[in-house]
């Protein structure tokens, strides 16, 4: 006993397996076409022969077999189950050879027999014994090639229907990724914030004060990227800023931050809380582990196809820093995620200075 079918992709019977595919039908009426040429054009050689026999004879049997192509293609549904088993596929069909020759040689040669008579004249062929015999040798080749045909375009779209069922679950397990990785940077970025508040809570109130304001002001931003992976330019910059105000009320007099920025980039898309992880970065390893005047430089700019973000401090980078924290770690994920080896991070020593680079593809802004 063979073992049961597996379950029928479903895509084949959402998108309407019963009908008819256009490429298909365009191939057969072609084949069709063919024939009937074929056979009139050889027809034509034969002065005994009169031009609408041929086409008679080819279009009888054309009109019979595109029922039976048709009874084919009904039959999708039932047998789609077996496209991954071919052997089982073409028997299931096959099985039904027997009464498809018998029914597909009486049909066309009643037509036949019909027609000569209406033109007055009869149609005259071999014995049945030898007519049953040729005909259903004919018909079986014509069977297998058009089964061959037939599987091959099933094949094809349930190769298609299994590939973007498997897209759209590849699209769904980054989006959760993603998610993730988000829910992991949020809170690791608001409790940064709130150990620098608690610094100055018992030192400086009135500047505490102010750098909860602040961080009320950093959070109502930062919320409203929450659940767009996607954010313009211009808003993760105004989250930047909002994080460098309170890192530079704890760290006062020891650090001092410039921007480079080109305007016109403003509008461009960038995955949200991409730079916050950078700038956080240069405050732990290059302000908080020193005594010495720090300077940090924030830049964006264009290199061709490129936009290239940049947070470098002055400063030796310590050892500790090669190893990624959650911050740079969630950043080199969600760059490989959202662009693959189109995007990439880096952070090394040049000179005395420590640069942090980010490059990604740019992205024109949609409404």
């Amino acid at each position: 006993m063979s073992p049961p079918p597996r379950p029928l992709p479903t895509g084949l019977l959402d998108r309407g397996a019963t009908r008819v595919p256009r490429a298909l039908a365009a191939v057969w009426i072609a084949f069709c076409l063919l024939m009937i040429c074929s056979s009139l054009q050889d027809a034509l050689r034969n002065p005994r022969i009169r031009w609408w026999e041929p086409v008679v004879w080819e279009g009888s049997s054309a009109l019979v077999g595109t029922v039976w192509m048709f009874l084919a293609i009904r039959a999708r549904p039932r047998y789609a189950a077996y496209l991954d088993r071919p052997a089982a596929w073409f028997g299931r069909y096959l099985r039904w050879l027997p009464l498809t020759a018998v029914t597909f040689i009486v049909s066309v040669y009643a037509i036949r027999h019909g027609v000569y008579a209406l033109m007055g004249r009869t149609y005259e062929h071999p014995g049945w014994p030898f007519l049953f015999a040729y005909e259903s040798v004919r018909l079986s080749l014509f069977v297998g090639l058009w089964l061959g045909v037939l599987f091959g375009f099933d094949s094809y779209r349930q190769w298609q229907d299994q590939r973007h069922r498997l897209l759209q679950t590849q699209k769904a397990l980054t989006d959760a990724r993603l998610a993730q990785l988000q829910g992991q940077l949020r809170p690791h970025f608001l409790f940064n914030a709130l150990n620098t508040i608690s610094a100055l809570m018992h030192t400086d109130v009135p500047r505490a004060d102010h750098l909860v304001a602040t961080l009320g002001d950093l959070l109502r931003v930062s919320l409203r990227t929450l659940g767009n992976e996607m954010t313009p330019l211009a808003e993760e910059l105004r989250v930047l800023e909002l994080y460098a105000d309170i890192m530079r009320e704890r760290f006062r007099h020891r650090v001092t931050l410039d921007w480079d920025i080109d305007r016109t980039l403003l509008d461009k898309p960038v995955p949200s809380l991409l730079l916050q992880p950078l700038l956080e970065n240069a405050f732990k390893h290059g302000v908080e582990r020193t005594v010495i005047p720090v300077h940090i430089q924030v830049t964006l700019k264009r290199t061709g196809r490129m936009l290239g973000l940049e947070v470098s401090n002055s400063g030796g980078l310590p050892e500790t820093a090669n190893r990624d924290g959650v911050g740079l770690r969630n950043c080199r994920d969600r760059l490989a995620i959202l662009y693959g080896d189109d995007a990439s991070l880096a952070i090394g020593q040049e000179g005395d200075v420590v640069v942090a680079r980010i490059a990604l593809p740019l992205v024109e802004a949609t409404s």
